[in-house]
C-alpha cells in the first residue's frame, strides 16, 4: 500500500483529506516527528477508530518503518488509552469534584514500561486521546511530550495527523 494508492480511493467530495492524507505523513510537513513517529501516529490513530479498512491501508503503508515490537507498542497506548480515556472523560463530566480526588484504581503498568520508547507512547497515546476526546488525557500526554524535549510543532503534527486519520475513517463509513 502507498500512500498514492490511499489518495486514489478517496472522492472527490474529499479532496481536502486526499491533500492532506499525503502531506502529514511526511517529515517536512509533521514537524518535530521521525518517519517511525508519523507512521506510529497514523496506525494508532487508526486503531482508535476501529475502521479495518484505514486500520489494513495503514499497517500496509507502516510496514517498512514499523516492526513488530513498535505495532505491539502502539496497541498497548490505543487499549490503555481505550480505557483512561473513557475514566478520565466520565469523572470530568461529574459536577462533584469528590471523584477526581479518587485514585483511579485502574491496573496502569504499561505507562511505566510500553516496550517501546516512552516519547513514541506518548505520542501514541496523545493521539487516541485527541480521537476519543478526552480532555485530560490530552493535556497529560502533550505536557509530558513537550517537557521531554517534544517540540510544540511535533505535538501539532500528532494533533493533525490523527484529524485527518479521523477524517478517513469518516469517508470510509459513509455511503456512496
Amino acid at each position: 500500500m502507498t500512500i498514492d494508492a490511499i489518495k486514489a480511493a478517496i472522492p472527490d467530495y474529499a479532496k481536502d483529506i486526499r491533500i492532506n492524507i499525503g502531506r502529514i505523513l511526511t517529515e517536512d510537513n509533521a514537524k518535530g516527528l521521525t518517519q517511525k513517529q508519523i507512521y506510529g501516529t497514523a496506525l494508532s490513530s487508526a486503531f482508535a477508530t476501529s475502521n479495518q479498512e484505514v486500520i489494513r491501508q495503514l499497517l500496509e503503508l507502516s510496514q517498512p518503518e514499523l516492526e513488530d515490537a513498535d505495532v505491539a507498542g502502539i496497541k498497548s497506548a490505543v487499549s490503555i488509552m481505550a480505557m483512561n480515556n473513557i475514566y478520565y472523560r466520565t469523572i470530568a463530566m461529574m459536577s462533584d469534584t469528590t471523584f477526581s480526588h479518587l485514585q483511579p484504581g485502574l491496573r496502569m503498568q504499561v505507562i511505566g514500561k510500553p516496550g517501546i520508547p516512552k516519547v513514541d507512547f506518548e505520542i501514541y497515546c496523545l493521539a487516541v486521546s485527541a480521537i476519543n476526546g478526552c480532555q485530560h488525557c490530552v493535556d497529560s500526554h502533550s505536557t509530558v511530550l513537550i517537557q521531554s524535549g517534544v517540540s510544540y510543532e511535533g505535538v501539532q503534527s500528532v494533533i493533525r495527523i490523527s484529524a485527518v486519520v479521523y477524517a478517513l475513517h469518516q469517508i470510509n463509513t459513509i455511503k456512496d
